[in-house]
């Protein structure tokens, strides 16, 4: 399954950042772990489980083969089947069924 990275280069502290995404929380951490990214740093609270990485990351993932690029609009629309965060977990918890 592969791993992603977006192009969404939001400017934030002086740096350009965009995300890093994959299916399973698995292989997400096994990338970070492939960048020297320690888990420590993955954003659990939104709905998609991910990893910030400033733009010299982005390129190191792309380069090395961890992870392939994606558009910031084909990541929305690829979403569902990514793993998921905090804010997604609770939604699913609360929706009767």
């Amino acid at each position: 399954m592969p791993v992603y990275v977006d192009d969404a280069r939001i400017p934030w502290r002086g740096r350009v950042w965009s995300h890093m995404v994959a299916e399973t929380a698995e292989e997400l951490h096994r990338a970070a772990e492939a960048l020297g990214i320690g888990r420590e740093r993955v954003q659990d609270k939104g709905r998609t489980l991910h990893y910030d990485l400033p733009e010299e990351w982005r390129l190191k993932a792309i380069a090395l083969g961890v992870a392939q690029p994606i558009g910031r609009r084909e990541l929305v629309q690829r979403r569902a089947g990514f793993a998921v965060g905090r804010k997604a977990l609770r939604r699913k918890q609360l929706t009767p069924r």
